[in-house]
C-alpha cells in the first residue's frame, strides 16, 4: 500500500487551523484585560496620543494645516470637542467616547 502524499500537507493544515483557534482564545482574554473590565481600573487617556493616531494626517504633525484642512492648535476645546465627537463640513466623525474628544481638546486647545 502507498502513502498518499497529501497527508503531511493536510496536518500541517489542521494543527495550524487548531492552533489559531486556541490562540484566539488567548488574544480575546488579553483584550479583556487589557480594556480594565475586569479589574474595575479606568486607563488614563493621553490626548497627545489619540491626536498623534486621529488628527496629524490630516491636520500635519504640527497641527498647524495642511492642505485643504485647518490648523486647528489653539482652538477652543469645546468646538474641538464638537468637532471630535459629531463633525463638520469635511471633518468626519473621529472619536467615539466623550473621555477621548475631552483629551484630545484639552491637549489640542493648549498648544
Amino acid at each position: 500500500m502507498k502513502n498518499n502524499p497529501l497527508i503531511p500537507y493536510v496536518l500541517i493544515m489542521v494543527f495550524g487551523i487548531g492552533l489559531i483557534f486556541f490562540m484566539s482564545f488567548e488574544g480575546a482574554a488579553d483584550k479583556n484585560s487589557a480594556d480594565g473590565e475586569g479589574s474595575g481600573a479606568t486607563a488614563e487617556i493621553s490626548g497627545e496620543e489619540v491626536a498623534q493616531k486621529n488628527c496629524i494626517s490630516c491636520h500635519g504633525g504640527d497641527l498647524q494645516g495642511q492642505g485643504p484642512a485647518p490648523a486647528i492648535a489653539g482652538l477652543d476645546a469645546a468646538h474641538i470637542q464638537e468637532v471630535a465627537l459629531n463633525g463638520q463640513g469635511a471633518m468626519p466623525v473621529i472619536l467615539k467616547t466623550e473621555a477621548e474628544a475631552q483629551a484630545v481638546a484639552e491637549y489640542i486647545s493648549g498648544l
